[in-house]
């Protein structure tokens, strides 16, 4: 295979990462639950729906602004929840906020992650419209819990996305074949100070499934969102939806937005494919909160069939950090550009001016 030397597609960051990246590092990023089956048909999914482009359309100008819960974006995406960006690049998730803010997307901010959601925020804070939601897992310990959405309400976060797919960490068994921990120097950032937790090291067994069984709360219902959002004024977010009813049922507990996810293909494997739920939940929740989507999304296009279905905007998860791991900020800020230029070109070539302009009429569905 020829040596890249200026990545140009995210597939390609994705190959070089793996140079720049322990084994164990990049086994947890990229690896999925089980066989992999959901891993590989989120991004099938993307590939089954086809495009009906309108001609004779001025896309002399393309606007690709948006907004998701009144927050300004330049662009309509966010980069997704991801742990542990440290083990991708010293600065972390520093880097990956920094790029965000200078694109004018949004970025989630992992509860797991390995700088705190304190200086995460001071980058963001040097912008004029940056904003940041910050990504919840809720622990046995709802001390705990409630000391973090406090901590993040006091730094300015603007949302708090509940991850509600993940009661149980999902069989990944590249982990358990690596013992996944944290090594030496990286740290739990935002649970350590408060409670002195950190992913254990076990014997044949992935340390995150550990940590996730002994301290993530399983009986968690509906009923819990109501206590969640009585802690801060901070609009709710819930991440991890895969059925109509279900996010019928988020809206009817007070949800403003969902996220239409599978955790990328890491929790239950032969989960049905984001883009193939986003079809059923739109027309669920017919406006009554708005609707983003993950998984898979490895192309401009890929965002743009996802907007036609209906979503207000998508996350981007892996890319980032394959960027991360080869160029830092700079990396994580190429990864942007390549998805934005992609966009651009399939705006047009799709004689679409601006997102309004993109619906269903423009999709075919084999």
């Amino acid at each position: 295979m020829t040596a890249i030397s200026s990545p140009i597609n995210l597939f390609e960051y994705e190959q070089l990462a793996k140079n720049h990246l322990s084994r164990m590092a990049f086994d947890y990023y990229i690896s999925g639950a089980g066989d992999e089956v959901t891993l590989r048909d989120n991004r099938a999914a993307f590939e089954r729906v086809k495009l009906r482009p309108r001609m004779l359309v001025d896309v002399s100008q393309i606007n690709l602004s948006t907004s998701v819960l009144g927050q300004p974006l330049q662009l309509p995406f966010l980069i997704a929840p991801m742990a542990f960006q440290c083990l991708a690049h010293p600065e972390g998730e520093l880097a990956t906020a920094m790029a965000a803010a200078f694109a004018g997307v949004g970025m989630v901010l992992s509860t797991l992650s390995t700088k705190s959601l304190e200086d995460v925020a001071e980058v963001g804070s040097k912008f004029d419209h940056p904003w940041q939601w910050f990504q919840l897992y809720i622990h046995k310990d709802r001390g705990l819990t409630r000391a973090l959405v406090e901590k993040a309400y006091a730094a300015g976060y603007k949302a708090l996305c509940l991850t509600v797919d993940a009661p149980v960490l999902g069989q990944r068994e590249r982990d358990r074949h690596n013992q996944f921990t944290l090594p030496s120097g990286l740290h739990l950032a935002n649970l350590v100070n408060i409670s002195g937790l950190e992913i254990p090291y076990e014997q044949g067994e992935s340390g995150l499934f550990t940590y996730f069984a002994q301290q993530l709360d399983p009986a968690l219902t509906w009923r819990d969102l109501e206590w969640l959002q009585s802690l801060s004024p901070l609009p709710l977010v819930v991440k991890g939806i895969l059925r109509s009813d279900d996010a019928v049922r988020a809206v009817e507990y007070g949800a403003k937005a969902i996220v239409v996810s599978n955790h990328g293909g890491r929790q239950l494997d032969s989960a049905i494919a984001s883009l193939d739920a986003l079809r059923e939940i739109i027309p669920a929740v017919n406006g009554r909160a708005e609707v983003l989507v993950d998984g898979g999304i490895r192309r401009g296009i890929d965002i743009l069939k996802a907007l036609a279905i209906g979503a207000q905007a998508v996350l981007i998860g892996r890319p980032i950090l394959w960027g991360l791991a080869v160029g830092g900020q700079t990396g994580v800020s190429h990864v942007i550009s390549l998805l934005q230029n992609e966009l651009n070109v399939a705006m047009a070539l799709m004689g679409c001016s601006k997102l309004a302009d993109v619906d269903s009429t423009f999709l075919h569905f084999q």
